[in-house]
């Protein structure tokens, strides 16, 4: 019945089956598996090279169809303007099984062929053009700028003319000459280059030409405003247009080369303004012209990527997909006498049936007659661990699986985590209102998960989405222990009588009879000795708590051991550790909830204190001081619990490895040798003879190598030690660390109520409308406030505590975690991945 209906207290129950697939069906074969999802594959061919196994083709192939779809998607992510991309559920799908199967890939291949092709030449177009363009925009700024410095310097030059004096005659005929050799704008002594260059390297080329040419030439610039976008990279740079004046062709030419060596472009300017106004002409028209050829360029390749975003979808489903199956045929061994494909791998037991219901699928769509044959093989080998669960216990199970996978059928405590985990938590985050918010966070959460599921919420938005139901349980017990602790925002509630009364305006209350029936009486709230009260409860109820929850993990071992058969381990280890661990902190805890249940203003002692009482026990044995005695008879009962404790630790020293001694005594009395001996000669059964004749010699060599680990009994000897001395003062410090529910339950009550009087409680009793304006900004900061910090960073930290409390202090107690993850070949993860 267990094996019928798997929880989630063990692993479920596996087989490792062998598959003999024939060539013809097994793409098909593993197509239809690796849909189910429950078939982990093991490597046959662990000797051979992964460039010499037989689909390295087809692996290579599809990785250049894996390739063209990635330069697709990135080519559509550059897109300034999104382009939309059909999702997979509204794709039309591409049948890759069946007789049609090569045929499809292989119309798939030559398509993403075509597209890319298209699709590099449409890219080195529009790079040439917009390399073309850039060149005529720079030329167009040069020619511009030369002219405007040209007309400039003619307007200078008449000022300078017009500002000499007339009388001077040899200045006037001088300036005769001058306009005579310079009418008509031809005659320049100095002739000069143009061009543009990277704003950033200005000023070096400026160092540059002064030191090559020593101070022999005039060099004039003028930024350029817009900036010039790399249309492949998206980088912009910012230009400059120089032009630079000097007199001879070897200034000149040293000029260019400097130039091209850093990087500028240099552009061929006419002296004559009318040959750079028809220069100007030309390249405005030949820009405008290139302007249309560069947006129909563009509008194309727009259109090309809209038509691959139809498809980019189902293409990189189908190209994962390949390369999966490609890649598990290579790890299948081919039998050259039968000519098909052997596998062998783990699947859970009771999906048995819905595999062979795949083979049997995978033989119809495939067309063939040739069925795939499975059988299951027997073997001592360690099973993969395997625990089935639903969107509400996967995250709980991965909080226990970060901190190790459980062994092959091993007590789960994965299960228990479902209710202890958000429990703890809310011992520690006990607040209704806080609760309430965290809780209406989870709800909505579960609400929109299925448009939240296909959205991509990013890192930290995805994590709380994946924990929406540990939240929404966290929520809920934050509320229950918030009415424990009757906290709501640092307030109250007055939910039932009060069992105490304040006459008058008496600071003393009077005890009315009444008992309060839920949680803390509210009478507490506000008290001069309410934070004593309220500390020493927290304090105690978190050891009480602390005691249990470890004294129910070390109850988890009882089903290992007799699940696993180790029945010497109940006497050995279980039954030592509980007595132990109940003798000091059990009586704590019986001590703590009997301190509760008496009126100490009734009785003639006072009440003793139980942390004195414990180091007492310990230090001095036997000895009660009458005043601080808590029930009679209490030395006796100390002095027998403290011996209980102490013969505990020998027998969890001596017993383990003793009765381990006797055994491999009795072994060796019976003439046995350990399998490492030397010239040993081999024992096979014949139930070993034929299953190798069956064909799973591999699986029984493996496991007779895995099954035989040898321990030396000085290793024994030595673990059992370490053992002892870590859980003898892990139950001290174990117990000693369930104290931060204390300490966290009291820093988040006063943290509540110092950000509540700090923001509301300040503008709660302003009038009139300057009041309501306070509110509504004191509320607005408060709500703020509490989200941030009480819920979100108190939340985390108190999530931190609780998965410490599971990992360190109760998964020490009897969680082995000795195994390996059950991988299965498996669809949905490639497309969780996508």
């Amino acid at each position: 019945m267990g094996d019928e209906y798997p929880t989630l207290f063990r692993s479920e129950r596996m087989s490792l089956v062998q598959l003999i697939v024939p060539t013809e069906v097994a793409h098909d074969t593993i197509a239809e598996l690796g849909e189910l999802g429950n078939v982990q594959f093991k490597d046959l061919n662990p000797d051979v090279n992964p460039f010499q196994r037989s689909f390295v083709g087809e692996i290579r192939r599809i990785d250049e169809m894996a390739r063209r779809v990635r330069f697709f998607a990135s080519q559509i992510e550059k897109e300034k303007e999104p382009i939309p991309i059909r999702p997979l559920y509204d794709s039309a799908p591409l049948v890759t099984v069946g007789p049609r199967a090569a045929q499809t890939i292989d119309e798939l291949d030559v398509k993403l062929a075509e597209h890319e092709a298209r699709l590099t030449q449409m890219n080195e177009s529009y790079q040439l053009l917009s390399e073309r363009l850039r060149e005529l925009v720079e030329a167009r700024h040069v020619l511009r700028e030369t002219a405007q410095f040209f007309s400039q310097a003619a307007v200078r030059e008449t000022e300078v003319r017009n500002s000499l004096d007339d009388s001077s005659a040899p200045l006037l005929q001088h300036d005769d000459r001058e306009h005579q050799y310079s009418s008509g704008e031809l005659q320049f002594d100095l002739e000069f280059v143009a061009g543009t260059i990277d704003r950033a390297r200005l000023s070096t080329f400026e160092r540059v030409l002064w030191r090559v040419l020593r101070g022999n030439l005039y060099m004039n610039y003028i930024d350029i405003q817009e900036p010039f976008v790399d249309p492949a990279t998206g980088a912009e740079t910012r230009k400059n247009v120089f032009i630079i004046f000097a007199h001879g062709d070897v200034l000149l030419g040293k000029i260019r080369k400097v130039a091209e060596s850093m990087g500028a472009t240099i552009y061929p300017i006419d002296v004559n303004a009318d040959k750079r106004a028809d220069s100007m002409r030309e390249v405005t028209g030949r820009l405008e012209d290139l302007q249309i050829v560069l947006y129909n360029t563009g509008a194309n390749r727009r259109t090309e990527l809209m038509t691959i975003g139809e498809s980019l979808a189902s293409w990189q489903d189908v190209v994962g997909k390949e390369k999966l199956i490609y890649e598990t045929l290579n790890l299948l061994n081919y039998d050259v006498r039968r000519k098909t494909l052997i596998a062998e791998g783990w699947c859970p037991t009771r999906d048995i049936p819905q595999i062979q219901l795949a083979l049997r699928h995978a033989t119809e769509e495939s067309g063939t007659n040739v069925p795939p044959i499975l059988h299951e093989l027997r073997t001592n080998r360690t099973p993969p661990t395997f625990h089935r669960t639903n969107k509400f216990t996967e995250g709980f199970q991965t909080i226990m699986d970060a901190y190790g996978v459980a062994t092959y059928e091993e007590v789960n405590p994965g299960l228990f985590a479902v209710i202890t985990f958000p429990f703890l938590f809310a011992v520690m985050f006990g607040d209704i209102g806080h609760g309430f918010i965290i809780l209406t966070a989870a709800a909505l959460m579960i609400l929109f998960e299925r448009k939240l599921g296909k959205a991509d919420l990013g890192e930290i938005i995805g994590t709380f989405f994946f924990g929406r139901y540990i939240i929404l349980l966290m929520g809920i017990f934050s509320i229950y222990t918030g009415f424990l602790y009757n906290d709501i925002f640092s307030k109250s509630l007055h939910l039932f009588h009060s069992g105490w009364d304040f006459p008058g305006n008496e600071s003393v209350g009077i005890a009315n009879g009444h008992t309060y029936p839920l949680g803390i009486d509210p009478a507490w709230h506000g008290a001069e000795n309410g934070l004593l009260f309220t500390n020493s409860y927290k304090m105690k109820m978190s050891i009480v708590l602390g005691v249990i929850h470890m004294t129910f993990a070390v109850c988890l071992q009882v089903p290992n051991h007799i699940r696993f058969k180790r029945f010497a381990d109940i006497y050995t280890n279980f039954i030592p550790q509980m007595i132990f661990l109940q003798s000091i902190f059990g009586y704590l805890v019986i001590c703590i909830i009997y301190k509760w249940t008496v009126d100490w203003s009734k009785a003639s002692t006072q009440p003793p204190s139980l942390l004195n009482m414990l180091i007492g026990m310990v230090l001095s044995p036997g000895s009660v001081n009458p005043e601080e005695q808590l029930y009679p008879g209490q030395s006796t009962v100390q002095v027998i619990l403290l011996l209980m404790a102490a013969v505990c630790v020998p027998w969890l020293l001596v017993t383990k490895p003793y009765l381990q001694w006797q055994e491999m005594k009795k072994i060796q009395g019976q003439g046995y040798i350990g399998l490492d001996a030397e010239d040993v000669p081999r024992h096979t059964d014949d139930t070993t003879l034929e299953g190798e004749e069956e064909g799973n010699g591999r699986a029984i060599v493996e496991a007779s190598d895995e099954e035989h680990e040898q321990h030396d009994f000085s290793e024994v000897v030595v673990h059992q030690v370490i053992h002892t001395i870590e859980f003898c003062l892990g139950c001290v410090s174990h117990t000693a660390s369930y104290l931060r529910l204390w300490a966290l339950s009291l820093a988040h009550a006063q943290l509540s109520e110092v950000l509540w009087n700090m923001t509301l409680a300040n503008v709660l009793g302003i009038p009139g409308l300057v009041g309501i304006v306070a509110l509504v900004i004191g509320g607005a900061i408060w709500l703020v406030l509490t989200i941030a910090i009480l819920c979100v960073m108190e939340g985390l930290s108190a999530f931190l505590h609780a998965l410490r409390l599971h990992w360190v202090e109760a998964n020490s107690k009897h969680y082995e975690a000795g195994g390996y993850q059950f991988a299965p070949l498996s669809f949905a993860r490639l497309n969780e991945k996508q």
